[in-house]
């Protein structure tokens, strides 16, 4: 398991809502700001309509650009719907190999919850990972898009590899438990890194095997081609656009490939399209870090002394795990995932406080409660697919494959960085996608967009997962005139909905009514 999942995606905040019940909805908080620019999109506020789309893709069979959506009332198994939300879902075709659109296709699951006033169009969301379900995860998320929602057609989908759209199922659960078992995701002798090589090449040939002429083409760049069919069915003539950690990847991915049908598009939590495998590693440590003396500040406690507690801790259970009842233990690899849940919401810190003081008691219950809430693992000892399609999709999309003997190098540098957090994601620079059998797409994201409209970019100070540098290179790397920054100084990953009415305030103005806030506006 890597932390590449919190870290890519908003589905470390998912599994947090899901199974820490963190609330993304608050308002309170207040903010500076600055002079507001004019409308990016061309559409009307007041349009009851979308503009028939006239700028399909080029190339495209008929079938493809010309085929309507059968919305029908979604089943409890695609929506989660609650009772009186009036949620409808869809399957959409498309490509699996864009360069041969005529080819095999795959079916993309889509769920849209109509506008409740007067529409604008359709926004449509993606919630990160990559991995995470947009058909499971926006009707748990729009009662805190209220604003948004009036305005709008709420839009997710689940990408090319994910939940309905020809779901990744690499491993089953016995296989997952029994490599949490034995494979130690900070090898120190050389069996434990021969075992933590050996599993990772053993998960790529199982997806392999599983997923066939799939595995290559689930690509962020294909997702994003899948997103721009998606805009010509959906009939919009520009693509509205929300997304979210991961989200950012892609709709920076897709305004590269298609600036002239972007519309309006917010980039929330933003992973660092300048970075590479190695660059992204060193950042999360960083931010993971951060987050934590944040924590033990919060405590009136010394973060150096802390931290050193944390590490001492971890050091522990790699010599002497801690039996937990029903055959199971907190080892080093599921305490560090213990520690990384909790630090993507202010709010779930206590809960990180009683587990490290029951893991020093010799009570590793609760952190290993937390682990389990992170990967999506059930009480009956069933494990969600979501981490197995982020690591097929995370390496479909990139080539770089550093070593071993390259990982176990630079270790020094990494726990330099943080020593809680720093070798386990040192070391998983190597096994993340360690012989695997797609080559991979790109080194780092492409994400200039000449010519598209203004697009919002938002960064938070606090944010462990993705930290807060990316969003000015994402701002940057989208080109002059484009990426327009707006800065939030809080704690947690991700900054609209986690409390702040500037940061709110600021992107409903934006999606609503084309409000762009003058770039680097700071909320606090």
């Amino acid at each position: 398991m890597t932390l590449r999942r919190p870290a890519e995606g908003p589905w470390g905040v998912v599994a947090l809502v899901l199974a820490l019940l963190v609330v993304l909805g608050g308002c309170a908080g207040g903010g500076s700001g600055g002079e507001e620019r004019g409308d990016p999109g061309p559409a009307s506020p007041s349009a009851s309509a979308p503009t028939p789309s006239s700028s399909a893709s080029p190339g495209l069979p008929p079938a493809l650009t010309g085929q309507k959506l059968a919305w029908k009332k979604c089943a409890a198994s695609e929506g989660h719907a609650a009772p009186g939300r009036e949620w409808r879902c869809a399957k959409l075709t498309v490509p699996v190999d864009w360069a041969e659109p005529t080819g095999d296709t795959l079916r993309m699951a889509v769920i849209r919850g109509a506008a409740t006033g007067e529409r604008r169009g359709s926004l449509v969301f993606n919630f990160g990972g990559p991995g995470g379900s947009g058909v499971s995860l926006l009707p748990l998320f729009a009662a805190g898009y209220g604003t948004l929602h009036r305005a709008y057609d709420l839009v997710s989908f689940d990408p090319r590899g994910v939940g309905g759209s020809a779901r990744v199922d690499c491993r089953d659960d016995a296989a997952v438990a029994r490599a949490e078992r034995t494979v130690d995701l900070t090898p120190d002798t050389p069996a434990e890194e021969r075992a933590f090589l050996a599993d990772a090449r053993a998960f790529g040939k199982s997806c392999a095997k599983a997923t066939g002429a799939l595995l290559p083409q689930l690509t962020t760049a294909n997702t994003a081609r899948d997103l721009d069919l998606l805009r010509t069915v959906l009939d919009e003539a520009k693509l509205d656009y929300f997304g979210v950690s991961y989200g950012t990847e892609l709709g920076g991915t897709y305004a590269h490939l298609f600036p002239r049908h972007v519309g309006r598009m917010v980039l929330d939590a933003v992973v660092d399209p300048a970075a590479d495998t190695v660059e992204h590693a060193k950042g999360q440590a960083r931010g993971f870090q951060r987050a934590l003396d944040a924590y033990f500040r919060s405590l009136g406690e010394d973060p150096k002394a802390g931290t050193a507690k944390a590490a001492a801790l971890l050091k522990k259970l790699d010599a002497r795990p801690l039996p937990v009842g029903k055959g199971r233990e907190l080892t080093e690899s599921l305490a560090v995932v213990g520690l990384v849940s909790p630090l993507y919401s202010e709010a779930s810190w206590p809960q990180l406080t009683r587990a490290l003081d029951a893991a020093e008691a010799g009570d590793g219950a609760p952190l290993l409660a937390l682990a389990d809430s992170y990967n999506d693992r059930d009480p009956d000892g069933h494990y969600g697919k979501q981490a197995q399609a982020q690591r097929a999709i995370s390496c479909a999309d990139d080539r770089t494959r550093p070593t071993a003997a390259e990982a176990r190098a630079r270790l020094t540098e990494f726990r330099a960085i943080s020593p809680v957090f720093g070798p386990y994601l040192g070391w998983d620079t190597a096994g993340w996608c360690h012989d695997w059998p797609a080559k991979g797409d790109r080194t780092t994201p492409e994400v200039s967009a000449p010519g598209a409209p203004p697009i919002l970019v938002v960064g938070n100070t606090g944010d462990p997962a993705t930290p807060f540098e990316g969003a000015a290179r994402m701002a940057r790397e989208l080109g002059e005139g484009v990426g327009v920054e707006l800065v939030w100084h809080g704690e947690g990953h991700g900054a609209y909905g986690s409390g702040s009415r500037c940061v709110d305030d600021t992107v409903d103005a934006y999606l609503v009514r084309g409000k762009v806030p003058a770039p680097g506006k700071e909320c606090r």
